[in-house]
């Protein structure tokens, strides 16, 4: 048994020499080692691939460090085959921990000077991303190789940001917040452009007039342009507007553009006066010819001659019985309107809303004098419209009512309007048809306001829509700051505002409204009759009626008073006096409304000063007191009053001249001292007496100026 348990022994020595391990069982790990190493195909193309791009007459070096890594965890993917040599990560295989980077591959890590990111926390992958202009599924791809797997929209730490921008040749710089103090920011200034001057010629083409009908209330105004506007419908050469849009677009017989202004209650016109934004170049006077000038006749011309605007006059109803037209004519004499006819400037047309007599004649003039004004603007400059009316609609919002005076509106443009900002929806054009563009001239309604605007506000186009929200904030907030100062009040009291200097006159500017015209007639005479060399006062307007809202703004933009005369305040103007910071005056006796002017007139004159000399003192000797000196003096005629006023005169050069401060008796404080006495004298802080000077004392007399 024994020697059959050795044979066994021997043999299995001699069968594992001869095996050398290849029949013993392997392990898990050792298979899988083996599949592996089956596997090595794609790697050994690879490795073949990137030896095509090597240039030749260069030595192949093999990527795969013995040892160390294997050529799977060396070479780039497939897809980095088709990207530029400059790719660090193609031309060259990364460096071991234990090898240092050449001198070439630390230059090229550097980045250069300009290529800075500031960026303050959090740092988000897409904000990184723009910043160097990647993509960011290019620097997500970065991130998931430093194992950060996060989704564009998230934040990365600073350290990870900066391995980041390292990668690809930026220099990552944090944003700090210093102690008590926000991150800086560099803040963006946007201002409203300025509109065009000096345009060349070349570039101006001519406009549309745009013509403003004013009149007295039932003298026909709005029913001229009823039938101007029914008229060119009929004929197919213009058409009507929406109503509430006010403004109409004809073509005269010569094919000339005309822009009507309908401005019912001359409201839109005085809040245009009041706002400096008049866009009217020639007003339409319309007189009934059975009524002549009325009071509102008289407030039309006010406004068309404060404006600087051409005069046309058209006398209506001339068809009526008991018309009268030469009498129109010959009031209007009286307020400086001569007619051509009469040796004037002023064009008269007689004219018949309802039988359509002279509106011909009417439109050929308005078309004439369009020409002699030679209206021009520029249809590419930066577009500027002026507000004419202003509506909050349903199912459109906020919309308003222009007239655009230069540049083009088209939709789609940013603006900014008085305080508010907006974008251009949609336009409709006079015949409630949608345009795209509206060019100089042009009446259009406007969608896209962000807030109602003002009549009379000016719409301004802006680079883009956040310049104009910017711009728009602003000015919000410097209204909200003005509403908490104290409004400038326009008293009469206050009238050393109003004083001009030199040799000018002062002038008192007011505005006259009474019971019925027969007491402005007696007023305003009364008041012309006041004669002065020095100060005159100014009617700016002055007619019968109630004070309205239309006064009150020709009043803010005038600097003016307003005086009423058994008369009463409408419930806007008093609002809108509140608003503007305008004082009423009512009056119900004319001779206090008269008294109050000129009272007011002298009110603007500063009294005059004048002097009453008292007495002189002659100076014997110079003490010394406590806090100064003090001259012994001898009074050599009239007397010296401890209240009164004193000079000092040196060989009758004056070297001091104030308030007496001592005067005194022995040591007695006296108030009075007359000729022939000795008295000590001391004059403010004046220390510098000498003998032989004279001291002169006199009186100050405050004397009121007369007109």
């Amino acid at each position: 048994m024994a020697d059959q348990k050795d044979s066994n022994k021997k043999k299995k020595e001699v069968l594992d020499l001869l095996d050398d391990g290849s029949s013993k069982k392997k392990s898990r790990r050792e298979r899988q080692r083996d599949e592996a190493a089956k596997n090595k195909t794609l790697s050994d193309k690879k490795a073949e691939a990137l030896d095509i791009f090597q240039e030749d007459g260069k030595k192949k070096t093999s990527q795969i460090k013995k040892g160390k890594a294997s050529a799977k965890e060396l070479l780039p993917s497939i897809s980095k085959l088709s990207e530029s040599k400059e790719d660090p990560e193609f031309a060259t295989p990364k460096p071991s921990a234990e090898k240092k980077p050449t001198k070439a591959a630390e230059q090229k890590a550097e980045p250069s000077s300009d290529k800075v990111i500031f960026l303050k926390p959090p740092i988000v992958v897409s904000e990184l991303a723009e910043l160097m202009g990647l993509k960011a599924f290019q620097l997500m791809a970065d991130l998931i190789k430093l194992e950060v797997f996060v989704a564009p929209h998230q934040a990365i730490e600073p350290e990870v940001a900066e391995k980041l921008c390292e990668t690809h040749g930026f220099s990552f710089e944090r944003e700090k917040r210093e102690k008590g103090a926000g991150v800086h920011k560099v803040e963006e200034v946007f201002e409203e452009p300025e509109p065009e001057e000096d345009t060349p010629e070349d570039k101006l083409e001519l406009r549309a007039p745009i013509i403003t009908f004013m009149g007295h209330v039932d003298h026909g105004k709005t029913s001229l342009l009823d039938y101007i506007r029914e008229a060119r419908v009929a004929k197919g050469e213009a058409g009507g507007i929406t109503q509430h849009i006010g403004a109409y677009s004809v073509t005269d017989n010569e094919g000339r553009p005309i822009t009507f202004l309908d401005t019912p209650g001359h409201a839109i016109f005085s809040q245009m006066r009041a706002r400096g934004a008049d866009i009217t170049d020639i007003v339409v006077l319309v007189v009934a010819a059975d009524d002549g000038i009325m009071p509102q006749t008289v407030e039309a011309i006010n406004h068309a001659k404060a404006a600087g605007k051409t005069i046309i006059v058209a006398i209506n109803k001339c068809d009526r019985e008991g018309a009268d037209p030469m009498r129109a004519k010959t009031q209007l004499m009286e307020h400086d309107l001569t007619p051509t006819e009469f040796g004037g400037d002023t064009e008269c047309v007689e004219v018949s809303a309802h039988t359509g007599q002279g509106m011909d004649e009417l439109i050929e003039l308005m078309g004439l004098q369009a020409e002699v004004l030679e209206l021009r603007a520029n249809p590419k400059a930066n577009a500027r419209a002026s507000i004419i009316e202003a509506s909050i609609q349903a199912g459109k919002g906020p919309t308003a009512s222009v007239i655009v005076q230069t540049g083009t509106l088209k939709n789609g443009t940013a603006f900014i309007c008085g305080p508010f900002s907006g974008k251009i929806k949609s336009m409709l054009d006079d015949k409630g048809k949608r345009i795209k563009e509206a060019g100089p001239g042009m009446p259009v309604e406007i969608l896209g306001f962000s807030e109602l605007p003002n009549v009379g506000d000016e719409l301004v186009e802006m680079e883009n829509e956040r310049a104009a929200k910017k711009l728009s904030d602003e000015r919000q907030s410097e209204r909200r700051q003005q509403r908490l100062a104290t409004p400038a009040k326009s008293r009469m009291e206050d009238i050393l505002a109003l004083a001009k200097g030199g040799e000018q006159k002062a002038k008192l500017q007011l505005i006259l409204k009474t019971d019925v015209q027969g007491s402005v007639g007696a007023i305003t005479g009364a008041i012309d009759e006041i004669e002065s060399d020095k100060v005159e006062a100014k009617f700016i307007h002055a007619a019968a009626g109630a004070i309205t809202e239309s006064d009150i703004l020709l009043a803010s933009s005038a600097d003016a008073t307003v005086i009423g005369f058994n008369t009463k305040v409408e419930g806007k103007a008093v609002q809108a006096a509140k608003r503007e910071g305008v004082e009423i005056k009512l009056y119900s006796i004319v001779y206090e409304l008269i008294d109050t002017v000129k009272d007011a007139m002298l009110g603007l004159l500063e009294p005059e000063l004048r002097e009453t000399i008292i007495g002189h003192a002659e100076v014997k000797q110079v003490f010394k007191v406590n806090k100064g000196k003090a001259a012994g003096c001898l009074i050599k005629d009239g007397k010296v009053t401890r209240k009164a006023h004193a000079r000092v005169l040196r060989d009758g050069t004056p070297v001091f001249d104030g308030k007496m401060s001592t005067l005194r008796r022995f040591q007695d404080e006296v108030q009075e001292v007359k000729t022939g006495i000795e008295c000590g004298i001391r004059l403010g802080d004046f220390n510098d007496y000498e003998e032989g000077d004279i001291i002169e004392c006199y009186n100050l007399e405050k004397i009121e100026q007369t007109l």
